[in-house]
């Protein structure tokens, strides 16, 4: 049955060709049950999902809404006598039906109740205890004022390590996703080799790269975890602009356009037998490829590339220690360390003091989710979990390195990213 949506319809939200880009009820239906159970296990009787992007994970879409989901067991839950999982919505009510697939939606979807209310609404659901909150995710005043308001059910825990683990390890869907998005990157590579000429802009050659994503359906953010990380989608710098550092924890920096945009591409102009590093980033209906190529015009001297033939070669001894279901902490230790005794210390992922300590970042949703090939992640990268591998190194003349994103299987990882072309350079 069409869904009211009052002077719209259904057909208006549909992607290209008439394809239906929401996330599937089955999926919502299955992240819902592997929370509830979560919570379960860690102790913690339900949650307020709040944070934007956990919501479009659990909910379908990112309105301005809160989803409580009960702990499995809890007599919240259906099964025991209460009403179950419901998203409490702000704005847009009609849209939120929409997106969470509408009469076929895994949880009750209402209007928000009054905050005065909210703890008998809560309550006549079967609720007993306070649901946790997303403390890691959420600014202080926001939760300060649900912390006040819950506070005669008890004490809100926090759920933010939970949900964080439960997103790491993807779907099938998911990973459909990622394969879609690595194509679209592909195109846009493709865009950027035909601009590149002498003289160009690095902005100009962003803009030939983002025009491929924009058409093909980016939805306009990168979404970053890391507070106060802002990423742009295309970061291309060439020659000596690579080897300026910026407040982004990454390899490269890059001069950007202006101060409040301080990384990534700006103004220089590309020039002759200089490296020009290509990072770019397209995101498929939310979910996050990454990945670096080199070009030039004209030959690049022997002496980059060795340093790029190196970093391939510490980019498979990460791939491999990952595969082998090894911690990322391990990966970390054997990828640098081979840099170390390439020579690379004082460049390995930028120079000192600004270098960045670690080798490959996980991808979804967000491009910096965990686990991260880094000191302190003694854990392995999780079958189904998604990963961008990013050896590099930076100095004052230029940067050179490689980054593909990997998903890891049973039988290792496999690179989605390089099934258009393997090189790592294109000298032009």
């Amino acid at each position: 049955m069409p869904l009211n949506m009052g002077s719209w319809v259904e057909s208006e939200f549909l992607g290209p060709d008439g394809e239906d880009w929401r996330v599937p009820v089955t999926e919502l239906e299955h992240r819902i049950e592997l929370l509830s159970k979560a919570l379960q296990e860690e102790k913690i009787p339900g949650v307020f999902v709040q944070h934007p992007v956990d919501l479009y994970y659990f909910s379908g879409g990112r309105q301005n809404a809160t989803l409580f989901v009960p702990a499995g067991g809890s007599k919240a839950t259906a099964k025991n006598g209460g009403a179950g999982p419901v998203l409490m919505v702000r704005r847009s009510l009609s849209r939120a039906k929409y997106e969470a697939g509408g009469d076929n939606s895994p949880f009750e979807i209402l209007p928000f109740p009054r905050m005065k209310t909210l703890v008998e609404f809560l309550q006549q659901r079967g609720v007993e205890q306070a649901p946790a909150l997303q403390f890691g995710e959420l600014p202080s005043n926001f939760t300060s004022r649900f912390t006040s308001i819950l506070a005669p059910l008890g004490t809100c825990m926090d759920a933010t390590s939970v949900i964080h683990r439960i997103r790491e390890t993807k779907s099938q869907w998911e990973i459909q996703q990622m394969k879609a998005s690595a194509q679209i990157q592909a195109k846009m590579f493709e865009a950027v080799e035909l601009k590149l000429k002498l003289g160009v802009s690095e902005l100009e050659l962003v803009a030939a790269a983002e025009e491929v994503s924009r058409r093909e359906g980016f939805g306009g953010n990168i979404q970053m975890r890391r507070f106060p990380l802002q990423c742009d989608r295309g970061v291309i710098v060439s020659g000596r602009a690579g080897g300026i550092p910026s407040f982004f924890d990454s390899a490269i920096g890059g001069t950007g356009a202006h101060p409040l945009s301080g990384m990534g591409s700006g103004f220089s102009k590309i020039q002759q037998n200089q490296p020009i590093l290509v990072d770019l980033v397209h995101v498929h209906r939310g979910y996050v490829v990454d990945k670096t190529r080199m070009f030039s015009i004209g030959s690049l001297s022997k002496v980059w590339h060795q340093r790029l033939e190196d970093m391939v070669e510490v980019s498979k001894v990460v791939v491999s220690s990952l595969g082998s279901g090894e911690n990322c902490s391990q990966a970390w230790e054997v990828g640098s360390q081979l840099a170390y005794q390439m020579g690379y210390e004082d460049n390995l992922m930028g120079m000192k003091p600004d270098q960045s300590k670690f080798l490959g970042h996980s991808v979804g949703l967000q491009l910096d989710e965990s686990p991260v090939v880094a000191r302190g992640f003694d854990r392995p990268l999780t079958v189904g979990g998604t990963m961008a591998i990013e050896p590099k190194v930076v100095y004052n003349d230029g940067s050179i390195g490689i980054e593909d994103t990997w998903i890891r299987s049973s039988e290792g990882l496999e690179c989605i990213t390089n099934s258009v072309s393997t090189d790592w350079i294109v000298e032009m």
